[in-house]
């Protein structure tokens, strides 16, 4: 119950906040020093281009200073260029930009706590999707390969067909499953092959009774063509698991099984072979939340499994770009309820892989083999962004 408290308690600090954000907006004065939030990525792209930047980084750092008349500039990732080298109504644009963060603001002790709050502004926090998103045959298109969980990397070979591939299941957390999968696209099916890396599965030796373990065998799905919100399919794993590696899979050594006192299992791994077949299905809805590039809230059932929650991609927020992930599963026939949250923080490393590469936790919260609720799974992980995002 305490760690439930714990939760609830988050929630409300985090709903108190939004709140706040909303209604304490005040009038700006004018700011001469100031960085560029990464909220119009066409702008960014201009002023780099202009700039001859290539290739052009549409969440990069841009600091602007016009606080000597004789002496304004733009940085651009460090690299500093005279705002007099882009164009008349460039430079009109960034200075009349809207989203800016104040460089030359006091801060105090108490800045750590208010300094996001005050920079958030109600008229960014929620956008249109982008016409890819809402698309039934292109919304698999996606430039982000996410190492566990997560939405599948989704390359399009020629308009609507194409290739998709994911490590995990689109809800899984760190360190759950052994699963891995290739699709193919097109008009809105998805036909492909799943099979299984048990070094994804191995590399802990504690908590591991809430895993998910797959076989080999295939799947099938269908979006409707009335816009990219609802998607069902077939999923059945065609190989049986032998005697031998069923045991090691499910070895006490492992954690896979929980024993009582009395030797009866309290809680075991699932494992899904041998002809095991689902009916899959996701009702999602798209959305550009805090300038997300990519970002949906979705409720599914998924082997027999209910799912909720949400997913942004380089959301940005008082200067941060990042990923946020929630998935919920909150009730199951077949493992105890688990929530995963992922945190994947960009823009930490120099050259391409400022925009390309993202890195954090990522956590799961389940029953403990103890019988009390904490975190089952911490561990790193890890986003590439291949190509650009729509």
């Amino acid at each position: 119950m305490n760690a439930y408290k714990v939760l609830f308690i988050i929630l409300i600090s985090v709903f108190i906040t939004g709140l706040n954000s909303v209604f304490a907006q005040e009038e700006e004065e004018q700011i001469r020093y100031y960085q560029m939030e990464p909220l119009d990525d066409s702008l960014f792209i201009k002023i780099q281009e202009a700039l001859f930047i290539d290739p052009p980084d549409p969440k990069a750092e841009i600091i602007v200073d016009v606080r000597d008349a004789n002496n304004q500039t733009i940085s651009i990732k460090g690299a500093l260029y005279p705002l007099l080298a882009i164009s008349p109504e460039l430079r009109a644009r960034v200075i009349t930009y809207p989203f800016k963060l104040n460089l030359e603001e006091d801060i105090n002790y108490g800045s750590v706590f208010t300094r996001v709050i005050q920079k958030i502004r109600i008229s960014k926090v929620a956008q249109p999707p982008t016409k890819l998103q809402i698309s039934p045959t292109m919304g698999y298109v996606n430039p982000f390969f996410q190492l566990q969980g997560g939405e599948r990397l989704g390359l399009s070979l020629k308009q609507d067909v194409g290739l998709s591939l994911g490590i995990g299941t689109p809800y899984s957390g760190a360190l759950e499953t052994n699963m891995m999968e290739v699709n193919f696209h097109i008009l809105g099916v998805k036909a492909g092959i799943f099979s299984h890396i048990d070094a994804m599965i191995e590399a802990v030796k504690s908590q591991n009774h809430n895993n998910l373990i797959v076989s080999e065998g295939f799947q099938i799905t269908y979006v409707i063509p009335f816009g990219n919100f609802f998607e069902f399919g077939y999923f059945k794993a065609t190989a049986r698991i032998g005697q031998d590696r069923r045991r090691r899979y499910l070895e006490t050594s492992e954690e896979t099984t929980v024993l009582n006192p009395d030797s009866t299992v309290k809680y075991q791994a699932r494992i899904i072979d041998n002809q095991q077949s689902f009916l899959n299905w996701e009702f999602r809805y798209p959305v550009s939340i805090l300038a997300s590039t990519r970002g949906k809230f979705y409720v599914a059932q998924y082997l027999d499994e209910w799912h909720f929650g949400f997913s942004l991609r380089e959301a940005s927020l008082a200067g941060s770009t990042f990923d946020l992930s929630f998935d919920g599963m909150p009730g199951s026939k077949y493992r105890e309820p688990q929530y995963n949250i992922n945190i994947l923080v960009q823009k930490i490393m120099e050259g391409w892989g400022f925009s390309a590469f993202s890195i954090g936790p990522s956590a799961s919260l389940s029953r403990l083999d103890s019988g009390s609720f904490g975190f089952t799974k911490i561990f790193v992980n890890l986003r590439f962004k291949i190509g650009t995002s729509f």
